[in-house]
């Protein structure tokens, strides 16, 4: 006679308990079974405050799942780029990654990442404007999923009449008549130290001003007309007297709380900052104060690796993020960023802040802070233009020629021309 040895038995055990557990209407011993594990890297998961409600977020996917489970990974942002990449070069990596939009680009080009046009194609979501960016050479590989704009921020209070300027001559006027005792009228960046933010407060006025640092097609346009109007009037701020030269962005958005700025131009995360550390500070909102509408944008993705052997799963995760509810929550929980999809916010929140709305129309005037056509030589470009932009600031070179020389520089050592 066949005996079953002491496993079998074990096993044979176990299935008739999961059996009879279902025939009694309890499933919960039948699905005990070992969840499909993924992994999601994200920036956010490290920030104070959004990173808990982003697992909080996360974690009502995985309550809503039989036999998948999302494991957030919390990656600071100095290391991020580094440690995802090196990972996904050597074959892992996290299954779903958040990133930045230069580190998008960079993937796309390394093939790190997986395409998503058949994953959403007849899905009629709704995106919003700066979706277009997720297309690279026609492909999809990654839906928005934070988008940060920049707007003009200011203090009623420390303005004349409490009107915020309409154009940039009521700019000038406005921050010059703000600026004494301790107060000044406006902050920007504008050393090396700080050359991403730099870079960034820079494409804002290059950006408003009408001009981009490439065409369409990817070509060079540094030193087009309208690039050159925008670093001449970054220039006329810098020597007007309004600013705190050589302060940094933490110190002058603090000095902004403590009313000793009038204005500055600056993103939603900053915005919500100053709402939770000053909650009593009545800012308020309006688009920046140049000929175009047009600004920059912090611009993320989230993607698939590549790499990743729960395909399905990680897919399933990105239709859940699109969901309606889904967007409508994680909008929420980044405060005033927008998402992938076009989100109306609750009457009652725009009526208690106001300066969300204000954001949110922006979205459809906002571009990367990205070189269009050479995004992964962005740094690069970048450390050239900011040199020849300090030489106008702080050397008195003509613009013109200045951005002549970024255009001949980048050419040469960039692109190799």
């Amino acid at each position: 006679m066949h005996t079953l040895s002491i496993p079998s038995r074990r096993r044979a055990l176990f299935g008739a308990v999961a059996v009879a557990a279902m025939v009694a209407g309890r499933p919960e011993v039948a699905l005990a079974q070992p969840r499909e594990t993924l992994t999601f890297a994200a920036v956010t998961f490290s920030e104070a405050g959004r990173g808990e409600r982003l697992k909080a977020w996360v974690e009502k996917f995985n309550k809503s799942q039989a036999t998948v489970e999302i494991q957030p990974i919390a990656i600071p942002f100095g290391s991020f780029a580094k440690t995802v990449f090196t990972q996904m070069g050597g074959g892992a990596g996290p299954d779903l990654v958040r990133m930045d939009g230069i580190d998008y680009y960079a993937a796309v080009q390394s093939k790190s990442v997986l395409p998503l046009d058949d994953l959403l194609k007849g899905g009629g979501y709704r995106f919003t404007a700066p979706d277009k960016y997720m297309f690279i050479d026609g492909k999809r590989y990654g839906v928005p999923f934070e988008l940060s704009n920049y707007v003009m921020l200011y203090n009623p209070a420390l303005l004349k009449g409490g009107k915020p300027p309409a154009n940039f001559d009521e700019f000038l006027a406005a921050t010059k008549a703000a600026t004494g005792n301790g107060i000044y009228g406006y902050a920007y960046r504008a050393t090396m130290a700080e050359g991403n933010g730099f870079w960034q407060d820079v494409c804002n006025f290059v950006y408003g001003f009408g001009g981009r640092w490439s065409d369409a097609q990817g070509n060079l346009t540094l030193n087009d007309p309208k690039v050159v109007e925008g670093v001449t009037a970054y220039k006329k701020v810098y020597d007007a007297g309004v600013i705190p030269k050589g302060a940094d962005a933490s110190t002058y958005r603090r000095m902004f709380w403590e009313r000793k700025v009038a204005i500055e131009i600056d993103n939603g995360g900053v915005a919500g900052i100053f709402s939770q550390q000053a909650p009593e500070l009545a800012f308020e909102a309006a688009p920046s104060p140049f000929p175009t509408r047009a600004q920059g944008m912090v611009l993320t993705a989230l993607t698939i690796n590549s790499n990743t052997k729960h395909k399905a799963a990680a897919e399933a995760f990105i239709k859940w993020t699109l969901q309606p509810e889904n967007q409508k929550d994680l909008q929420e929980l980044l405060g005033a960023s927008n998402v992938a999809t076009v989100i109306e916010r609750s009457p009652e929140l725009v009526a208690k802040r106001p300066w969300l709305k204000v954001y949110d129309d922006q979205s459809a005037h906002s571009v990367p802070q990205l070189v269009q056509g050479l995004e992964v030589k962005t740094p690069e470009i970048q450390q050239i233009v900011l040199e020849q932009v300090l030489k106008v600031l702080q050397g008195g070179v003509d613009p013109k020629k200045a951005m002549d020389d970024a255009q001949r520089l980048v050419s040469s050592r960039v692109l190799r021309k």
